[in-house]
């Protein structure tokens, strides 16, 4: 095993990006090459970009790729990115479910970084050797649950674990979208076809779209682990072989309880993710879709409007944010953000220095696991016709 840790210095260069998946054709990797290069701190030099050769071929030049560096699939790029001397500092999966996994162990075996997209694997189990490699690597691992970049999302961690609102009582949380309420993955739509089909979407549909993306930012605010949870999973558009929505409730260890509604059948919401967040002094809520405002309501007093860049924004806000008030984030400058704290964080470790502590909010391998163990728990849950099940990581 190579640990890519000890190369040479990157302060005079941008970070080799590698990519596996994304071509042609994939919304998710177009989304992941803009993020990285928002900030300027990477390049992007290699990659295997499509399970077809021709079109992974066509991507790479698209992207300007050197012929020599646009491989057929993962394992030739990894075993070749390897004996190079500029070998690619990290490594980007942006496949769908199923082939995150293997992707991510080859190049973590060789000590190379991974950004992954989620849910960090198509099985339990799978998830559970990745992180097993990814430990004894010891490398650097971002899971790009990309709405905890968001400057008023981590406003809210801050306020939460500053006691700003006590002891937190309840979580509610809700992602609704609308875009599968018919059969669109019977149309040739790729990306309604592959999160409907289970061979490559997983046990789960909605949940493991969209549902993790509501679990991990519940944790990721409160600060409160999930240990319980009752899960009625529903398949509304009759054929369909996944959920396409569900109602959960949660029970955390502190004793807080929460809600959690994910639906791709619900008419009228394009993205409508919304977090609150009550506890004995006051409550929080967000929506994803006016992001640059946070409502705080303290109990007894007067609702007050954060605003992201504004007086009131935190030291965690301004770490997240690029454009001056009054000028909106939103989604893309949030993924970046997730990629630049990354940059960071493997810069320092060529570098061999500590990195920014507030680049260390990136979600890792173990938000990976929890949102795996989340998504068993759920199925189980509902197979079982909604009981309390552990969540299990």
């Amino acid at each position: 095993m190579t640990n890519r840790g000890g190369t040479a210095g990157a302060a005079g260069r941008r970070l080799r990006l590698g990519m596996v998946g994304g071509g042609q054709g994939a919304f998710i990797g177009g989304v992941h090459r803009i993020a990285a290069r928002l900030d300027g701190r990477y390049e992007l030099v290699a990659g295997a970009l499509s399970a077809d050769p021709d079109r992974a071929a066509a991507s790479a030049a698209e992207l300007h790729i050197a012929p020599d560096r646009a491989y057929r699939d993962f394992h030739e790029m990894a075993e070749k990115e390897a004996i190079r001397p500029d070998c690619v500092d990290v490594v980007a999966v942006v496949t769908p479910n199923h082939m995150h996994a293997a992707p991510a162990q080859a190049f973590a075996r060789l000590g190379i970084h991974v950004i992954c997209d989620k849910p960090l694997a198509h099985r339990l189990q799978d998830a559970k050797d990745l992180a097993d490699t990814v430990c004894r690597a010891g490398i650097v691992f971002g899971l790009t649950h990309n709405y905890t970049g968001y400057p008023m999302v981590r406003q809210a961690r801050e306020m939460v674990a500053a006691g700003e609102l006590g002891t937190v009582r309840v979580v509610q949380v809700e992602y609704p979208q609308d875009w599968l309420t018919t059969r669109l993955e019977e149309t040739g739509q790729k990306q309604a076809a592959w999160r409907t089909d289970p061979t490559r979407a997983g046990a789960a549909g909605c949940i493991g779209d969209i549902g993790t993306h509501a679990f991990n930012l519940v944790e990721f605010v409160s600060g409160l682990r999930c240990e319980s949870l009752v899960a009625d999973l529903s398949i509304f558009v009759p054929g369909r072989a996944l959920d396409d929505n569900a109602h959960m409730l949660l029970r955390f260890a502190s004793g807080a309880r929460g809600m959690l509604w994910a639906s791709q059948v619900a008419p009228g919401n394009e993205n409508a993710l919304r977090l609150r967040v009550y506890g004995e002094k006051g409550g929080l809520e967000w929506a994803q879709e006016q992001p640059n405002m946070l409502l705080h309501t303290p109990f007894n007093e007067v609702p007050r409007i954060v605003r992201r860049a504004s007086p009131g924004a935190s030291l965690a806000a301004a770490h997240a944010s690029r454009t001056p008030a009054g000028h909106p984030e939103g989604y893309l400058e949030a993924f970046a953000q997730l990629y630049r704290d990354l940059a960071e964080q493997i810069s320092a470790r060529i570098d061999g220095r500590d990195p920014d502590p507030a680049s260390l909010l990136v979600p890792g391998i173990e938000a990976g696991l929890r949102g795996m163990s989340f998504i068993a728990a759920a199925v189980e849950s509902s197979r079982r016709d909604a009981v309390w099940v552990p969540i299990n990581s």
